[in-house]
Order: structure tokens, then C-alpha cells, then sequence
């Protein structure tokens, strides 16, 4: 087998973990509403992941565990994803609020950089930024 195969089955695996990871939060509440299963499937569609391992994540004893990127850039961007899936619904509960700090610092972050990461980016999916922050992030 060619080391590129291995490569790709890796990248494979990490896109499985981190579509699992969203797949646990949309389901914290213990149910998966119609605007959340949009956004798995859109995630299913973008990370590869076949129908049979879909069905797979979506069981109860969902078993995989967090894989860090390396990259700071891909940290973030998941962080980000995981966000856009909290979001989905337009309402954070409790048990994803904690989900989402766990997730932050299984990524790497530490818990006090976590948490700040943490609030910005629900200023931002809530709207509540200031107007400069808004201008900053359009010229980016």
C-alpha cells in the first residue's frame, strides 16, 4: 500500500472524529432537530463520511475521541464548525455550552484562552459585536 494511501485513511479517520464530535453536540439535548440534521449533513457531505458511517456516529456509544490538528489555522477552523453546529438551532443550552468548552480544550487550547475564544465567538454568532470589530473582520 502507498504511503499516501495511509496519509489519506488518516485524514479520513480525523474528518470521522470531528464529524462524531459535532454529531455529540447536536445531539446533547438528546434529540437532533431538523435545522442541526442540515447542518450534519452539509458537515457529512464536506468531511467524506459515507452513509454507513453516519449511521455509525449517530448509535448512542458514539466512540471517537477528539483528534487535535496540529495547525493552529485548522484548531480554530474546527472550532469555528463547531460552532455553526451550536448555532444551527439559534439556541446554546447548557450541555452545549459545557461541550463546547471541553471540545476548546481538547483541542489544545488552554482552559483561560479556551474561555476567551470561547466568548468572542459567541459575540459573533450572536451579533453582538462592536462596529469596529465588524469593519475589521469585512476588510479581512
Amino acid at each position: 500500500m502507498p504511503i499516501i494511501d495511509l496519509y489519506e485513511h488518516s485524514e479520513q479517520r480525523h474528518n470521522l472524529a470531528h464529524f462524531a464530535t459535532l454529531a455529540t453536540l447536536a445531539s446533547v439535548d438528546g434529540v437532533i432537530n431538523a435545522e442541526e440534521k442540515a447542518v450534519l449533513d452539509k458537515f457529512a457531505f464536506k468531511l467524506n463520511i459515507t452513509d454507513e458511517e453516519y449511521k455509525e456516529v449517530m448509535k448512542k456509544e458514539n466512540k471517537y475521541p477528539i483528534q487535535t490538528p496540529h495547525s493552529g489555522e485548522k484548531r480554530l477552523k474546527r472550532l469555528f464548525e463547531f460552532f455553526q453546529m451550536a448555532f444551527a438551532d439559534q439556541v446554546i443550552e447548557a450541555g452545549q455550552e459545557r461541550l463546547i468548552e471541553r471540545y476548546a480544550i481538547g483541542l489544545g487550547y488552554a482552559p483561560d484562552v479556551a474561555k476567551k475564544i470561547i466568548e468572542k465567538s459567541y459575540d459573533i454568532f450572536c451579533g453582538r459585536i462592536a462596529f469596529e470589530d465588524y469593519q475589521y473582520l469585512m476588510d479581512k
